[in-house]
């Protein structure tokens, strides 16, 4: 007996999982702007949105008859209608492929795109998967843009579908696609040999190169002649550059390269091609606070201190003077070839200005400036070409000690001075207030030296000294011991003041303005001076013995005319 169309059907279902989840085969029997229809040989045909057909680009491919692979969500909805999906069907296949995947040792492909604690997101078709940062690449990599993006390899590592746990491994892939590649070239590396290779990862101290399956490190030294601050200012991920193998260590399977050994080094005969003193150009290439390096030549840098950057300012901040990229002129100061330095000056290529005010004015001339500082020691002018001059506490008044008379000035007042000394070599300019007034003390001094005789009347009296008016402005002091030819106990009883003396000057101290007076050492000397004239003016014959022998001489004298007397 035939079976009937009930019967058949009935079967047909029996031969389909019916249980949410189940993965089942499907025509498409339709499809519009919104939705795919498909026959899945259900009772009723499944409606799916059109957005899950959609590809890895965005593109819709399907087309009428096609045959997909769709998953039951709802066997029944209450309707009597089933719930299909092919996005859930797309993901079960992708948990299926990782699992064949993770069982056979195969790669699989994805795309990172996101960067997470420890690592990165990969997506595997509709799956996400976790990289962990040491996994990325054969080495750490401390940049990864380069990889983002674009579809890559990975091994599956680990896999949990209940939890959703994937992690996969990009070095895997590399180190099992490299391993035959990376034993035939380290057979053929050789130290001094010139090869390309690929900047694959950068760091502080240089830079990752892929030589085809070996990574040597550029280290930052040995990038270029030149100092280098970072490996990035001379190249970057991705580059293609030729380098020079340096150190082969084949046990160890590590490579050192370098690329400014593929020129001359510029440091060799430099001190012929740059002689000291000699004005070059330069290109300033960094700032610190202690000065600026500047490039003479492509790889040849030298520093210009801070000292040497301005005449006038010794402590100017380098940005104030030059800033990164400025094209300056420099003058070479010292070159040390050994330990691959040069000592540079700008401020030599510019006027000296100690050196023109030294040309320009002369000791004595006058010149005014304004008050820049007021110190213990002294007050410092400011003058021409921006130089300053110090007064020194000592040239500021004739009368008055310098701590005082400094009390009259303040800072910003413009003065005038006189010029003592200038020494360009030092930089040190000396003026002078005091020297614009005639000095009553020294017109003194220069008329009556040590040694003359002056006047004065006392104008004070103490118990060990007395002290003189010699002329306005300039005062002599007595000492008790000089005052008379006996012991003088007290100056009291001996000056009074408003006397009138006449003493001898027997010191000069010009610099503490003091003129020691003797009225003893004046009459010692009258004693003498009479004494020389009456002997001038008395007959020797008449003159009284001043000696012993003059005695004894002048008593046999005496004795012998005796004797020729009475033998007349």
């Amino acid at each position: 007996m035939a079976e009937s169309f009930t019967e058949l059907f009935e079967q047909s279902l029996s031969a389909i999982e019916m249980v949410p989840g189940s993965i089942v085969t499907a025509t498409v029997e339709d499809i519009d702007n919104e939705v795919v229809i498909v026959d899945a040989g259900l009772k009723s045909e499944g409606v799916i949105p059109r957005s899950q057909f959609l590809d890895d680009k965005g593109e819709f491919t399907l087309r009428v008859g096609d045959q997909v692979k769709v998953a039951m969500e709802v066997v029944d909805d209450g309707s009597g209608a089933t719930r299909l999906s092919r996005e859930k069907a797309r993901r079960a296949e992708c948990w299926q492929m990782l699992e064949d995947a993770f069982s056979n040792g195969k790669a699989v492909q994805g795309m990172m795109n996101g960067r997470v604690k420890g690592g990165f997101t990969v997506d595997i078709n509709d799956i996400r998967a976790f990289l962990p940062g040491s996994l990325v690449d054969m080495r750490p990599l401390r940049e990864t843009a380069h990889l983002e993006g674009r579809p890559l390899d990975f091994k599956v590592i680990k896999l949990d579908q209940k939890r959703n746990n994937v992690v996969v491994s990009r070095r895997a892939v590399l180190e099992e696609e490299n391993s035959a590649e990376r034993e035939e070239l380290l057979a053929s590396l050789r130290e001094g040999q010139e090869i390309k290779g690929v900047v694959k990862n950068l760091t502080d101290y240089g830079a990752f190169v892929d030589l085809g399956g070996v990574d040597g490190l550029l280290h930052i030294t040995d990038m270029a002649w030149r100092r280098v601050r970072h490996p990035s200012e001379v190249v970057n991920v991705g580059d293609e550059v030729m380098v020079k193998i340096l150190k082969f260590d084949r046990e160890k399977s590590r490579v050192s390269l370098g690329i400014k050994q593929l020129g001359d080094d510029p440091w060799v005969d430099i001190t012929r091609r740059y002689p000291e003193h000699a004005r070059v150009p330069a290109v300033v290439t960094n700032l610190t606070d202690y000065g600026c390096f500047a490039e003479i030549e492509e790889g040849v840098e030298g520093l210009v201190h801070v000292s040497e950057m301005d005449w006038t300012n010794k402590n100017v901040h380098p940005s104030k003077v030059v800033a990164v990229g400025d094209n300056i002129e420099v003058m070479v100061l010292d070159i040390d070839e050994e330990r691959r330095r040069i000592s540079l000056g700008i401020k030599q290529c510019r006027p000296n200005p100690w050196n023109e005010f030294a040309v320009n004015f002369t000791k004595g001339q006058r010149v005014a400036g304004r008050i820049k500082s007021i110190t213990d020691f002294g007050i410092f002018i400011g003058l021409d070409g921006g130089i300053d001059g110090l007064v020194h506490l000592s040239d500021i008044s004739w009368t008055e000690q310098g701590e005082t008379a400094v009390r009259r000035y303040s800072k910003g007042e413009e003065v005038e001075t006189v010029i003592l000394a200038v020494d360009a070599e030092r930089e040190r300019i000396s003026l002078g207030i005091k020297q614009l007034d005639q000095d009553a003390f020294t017109d003194y001094i220069n008329a009556n030296d040590r040694g003359s005789v002056v006047k004065g009347e006392v104008v004070a009296v103490e118990p060990k000294e007395g002290v003189v008016r010699l002329a306005a402005e300039v005062d002599g002091v007595i000492k008790a011991a000089e005052i008379s030819m006996d012991r003088v106990e007290d100056v009291r009883n001996a000056l009074k003041v408003g006397d009138e003396v006449e003493a001898k000057i027997v010191s000069v101290d010009r610099k503490n303005r003091v003129i020691g007076l003797s009225i003893k050492a004046k009459l010692q000397d009258d004693e003498r001076s009479n004494l020389r004239d009456h002997q001038t003016r008395e007959p020797e014959y008449q003159r009284g013995p001043t000696t012993l022998g003059d005695l004894i001489k002048r008593q046999m004298d005496k004795s012998g005319d005796r004797l020729r007397d009475a033998d007349a």
